[in-house]
């Protein structure tokens, strides 16, 4: 059996057995990572397919770390960050969403719903669909992928002002699908 970083060793070389490899072995990773951003599977799967396309051209500059127990794990954080890239360019491509330069945080009261139970992850990754995609995106890339707001501004062209407004209605709306899905669960039960 071949190790990780031989597979890898082979896709520098543009091996197609090593590449088969890889990218049966990291595409539902990556599915799931871009279905964050965009909840079309047909979307996604295209979008996952220009990832390996950039993982495999780039892949020289992968940097595997000092300690080779962890390399498969580097090296999945290094293709969700291309992954993540990959969708942020879509999603900027399509220009589907609104810039907010003028709104600051304080313009907007906030009001915040006071739910009982906490969120789960599974409640709160099926409640993203039905965030407005500018939400879902900020949301994902502060909340799940750990950017800075400095940083998101720079990624998607937003003032850093705007990245924290969406941040807080993302997460108010998310209160308030939480807090419809209880009272119809309840209501059913």
């Amino acid at each position: 059996m071949l190790k990780f970083e031989d597979v890898i060793s082979g896709c520098a070389k543009n091996d197609n057995k090593s590449k088969e490899m890889v990218y049966k072995s990291f595409y539902g990773y990556l599915i799931a990572v871009i279905l964050r951003y965009t909840n079309n599977k047909t979307e996604a799967e295209e979008l996952v397919n220009d990832t390996f396309i950039k993982i495999f051209k780039s892949i020289h500059q992968f940097v595997p770390p000092k300690e080779m127990v962890t390399i498969e794990r580097s090296f999945k954080a290094w293709t969700a960050k291309i992954a993540s890239r990959t969708a942020i360019d879509f999603l900027r491509s399509r220009r589907s969403f609104l810039s907010i330069d003028d709104i600051d945080e304080q313009s907007q009261p906030i009001t915040h719903i006071n739910v009982i139970t906490d969120l789960n992850v599974k409640d709160i990754l099926k409640l993203l669909d039905d965030l407005p995609e500018l939400h879902r995106l900020i949301f994902n890339l502060y909340e799940i992928e750990g950017f800075s707001h400095q940083e998101i501004s720079k990624l998607i062209n937003i003032p850093e002002s705007s990245s924290r407004v969406y941040l807080v209605r993302a997460k108010q709306k998310l209160r308030e699908l939480y807090a419809k899905t209880l009272i119809s669960n309840y209501e059913t039960n």
